[in-house]
């Protein structure tokens, strides 16, 4: 048993060599590109893109170390595991720093910042969203059902749905939802959907969080703030009753963290 223990993880060294070789390739792209950001800012939001999509390859590629040792050692490379969660953090940054982290940011607020990636076509920019959620999807289910972060994915569910928000010109897509004769009417349908989920699961996950792990009143004024975000979709799509609807949900939820609050089981 030691013997083949031994040699499993040998060929577990041999098979997770090219996936580290592409990690210190890509770390060093990074270290070249943000070293250029620094000394010519000119482009810098289209160079982080760039980044996100990097550090989302890195993501993967420590994942399928992960998935090699438990396939070949039959155990978990925690290491390799948090390392994936470091680049996912990484890639949100990159993202927040081209359009924000504001939950429920206003699309005037987020126009110039939109409009220095405006040469990103809308597809190319969902695929990097999409690309991103499965990444985030993978580490979830890599870690299991009890990682001791379970909670704190909560957050990077919620960054993610609000980066992917932001990085969508909603003002556009909204009248290209409406086009069919549009060459971004599927991909702006497909995009809204999305965005529209991810809203709505973050908004009920900070809820759950704070109900059932953390008691803080921050989580649930998250909470709000991904509803509120949820209703500034559903306005700019003319939905008025859905708009209405989520705003008395809203309500509901502030009535009910002021109330937990006068009985003490707030923090």
């Amino acid at each position: 048993m030691s013997r083949v223990l031994t040699e499993n993880r040998e060929l577990c060294e041999i098979k997770c060599e090219p996936y580290r070789k592409m990690l210190s390739e890509a770390f060093l792209r990074e270290k070249q590109v943000l070293a250029s950001i620094e000394r010519d800012p000119t482009g810098s939001a289209y160079k982080r893109l760039n980044l996100c999509d990097e550090m989302i390859g890195c993501a993967t590629y420590y994942i399928t170390i992960n998935n090699l040792t438990v396939e070949l050692v039959n155990t978990k490379d925690n290491d390799a595991l948090n390392d994936a969660r470091k680049m996912i953090y990484k890639a949100l940054i990159y993202l927040e720093e081209i359009v924000t982290g504001t939950v429920d940011a206003l699309q005037t607020d987020l126009e110039e910042k939109l409009a220095s990636i405006g040469a990103a076509p809308l597809d190319k920019k969902f695929y990097l969203i999409r690309k991103l959620g499965l990444a985030i999807s993978l580490l979830i289910d890599a870690f299991g059902d009890n990682t001791k972060w379970k909670w704190s994915f909560v957050e990077v569910q919620g960054r993610f749905a609000t980066v992917a928000k932001n990085l969508l010109d909603l003002k556009q897509a909204a009248k290209d939802y409406f086009d069919p004769n549009s060459p971004d009417y599927d991909n702006s349908v497909l995009y809204i959907r999305l965005i529209r989920k991810l809203n709505e699961q973050s908004a009920q996950a900070y809820r759950d969080r704070y109900e059932l792990s953390t008691h803080r009143i921050d989580d649930m004024r998250l909470a709000i703030q991904y509803l509120s975000a949820s209703r500034r979709i559903a306005i700019a799509l003319g939905e008025t009753e859905d708009a209405e609807e989520i705003k008395k949900k809203a309500g509901v939820w502030r009535q009910k963290v002021e109330a937990d609050q006068k009985a003490g089981r707030a923090n």
